[in-house]
């Protein structure tokens, strides 16, 4: 079970940490969340799932209990340390802990060769670059993310509205969503002062994957949203982007709309 409020001040207090909003340290105190995202990522035993931010190992132990091999990242010394010592000699060689920036580290060491999950509380302040960096491959089967709720209405935002951008554009190319599930700050520890939103994404039949050369243009296009995509394209794009804008224009889509007007199955195209 997880801690309640009152034991995750305690434990954090013995431990002499105070929570850092910098790392987005917002404990889960509440078990139907963390049964929720367990039963989300439909995890079989045996099965091997990231986490990144595990903090005092409520949603770890969870996932342990399912009979999954996990590999989790943690940046805060003293939290690697405190699993390390009272979680990893209980997991039975399941658990696999990782100290560093999981920017840098985003699957926490996985090492490959086999299908993967990710069940995790985002930090919220490295969810974007994080998630970025995931879709770069390779890509997990399935991903339910603890996130602020604005994050996971920009990632899941349709074409023509100002939601709509780079990071839209990359994960749905490679996932649908899911359920979704609001989750109130009073299940954090202390409580965050945005609302939180759990995300499950289910990887596509056909995923794309776009080369570092095409989010770079893709990026720099949202980052001039107000402009026509034309001009941009041909100064962006190999060869001035001629084959694409023509499938645009066969799509019905003048090459003065503006990127946020493209649907996701046009910008797939910019994948060799």
């Amino acid at each position: 079970m997880p801690l309640s409020p009152t034991q995750t001040r305690q434990l954090l207090s013995e431990l002499g940490i105070s929570p850092r909003r910098s790392l987005g340290q917002n404990f889960l105190v509440d078990g139907n969340i963390v049964r929720k995202s367990v039963d989300l990522a439909q995890i079989r035993p045996g099965e091997a799932v990231v986490e990144v931010g595990p903090g005092l190992g409520t949603l770890t132990e969870a996932l342990l209990e399912s009979g999954a091999r996990v590999w989790a990242i943690e940046q805060d010394p003293a939290l690697h340390a405190h699993l390390a010592r009272s979680l990893e000699p209980r997991s039975g060689g399941r658990l696999r802990l990782v100290l560093g920036d999981a920017v840098d580290t985003p699957l926490a060491g996985f090492p490959g060769g086999e299908p993967f999950k990710i069940v995790a509380n985002l930090p919220y302040a490295i969810a974007t670059p994080w998630l970025d960096a995931v879709l770069s491959g390779p890509l997990p089967d399935r991903m339910v993310l603890m996130l602020q709720r604005e994050a996971a209405q920009r990632y899941t935002a349709p074409p023509g509205g100002k939601s709509f951008g780079a990071i839209s554009v990359f994960l749905q190319a490679a996932y649908e969503a899911g359920r979704g599930h609001r989750v109130a700050a009073e299940c954090f520890q202390p409580r965050p002062d945005v609302e939180s939103h759990l995300l499950e994404l289910v990887l596509r039949p056909s995923p794309a994957v776009f080369p570092a050369e095409a989010k770079a243009a893709i990026r720099a296009f949202f980052q001039q949203r107000r402009k026509q995509i034309g001009p941009m394209a041909r100064a962006r794009l190999p060869g001035g982007g001629a084959d694409w804008l023509e499938q645009l224009r066969a799509a019905g889509l003048s090459p003065m709309v503006r990127p946020e007007a493209i649907p996701v199955a046009l910008w797939m195209r910019l994948v060799p």
